[in-house]
């Protein structure tokens, strides 16, 4: 049986435990929208994306989060 792309994470448990925010070091938040995923960081309001599996911890490729 083949899983559906869009249900399967992009990031493993075991590195989402490791990651941070890189501007606040606050937790970040695993988000899908529009079948694109980003970790959010809710403390300093900035969204890093995930291309192709890797995830952006760039603070100037942030986006604001409203």
């Amino acid at each position: 049986m083949v899983k559906n792309e869009s249900s399967q994470k992009p990031i493993p448990d075991m590195l989402m435990e490791l990651l941070v925010c890189p501007a606040c070091k606050g937790d970040l938040i695993l988000t899908e929208q529009m079948s694109s995923f980003n970790l959010q960081c809710h403390s300093c309001k900035l969204s890093y994306p995930i291309n192709d599996g890797i995830p952006i911890m760039l603070i100037d490729k942030a986006a604001s989060i409203i």
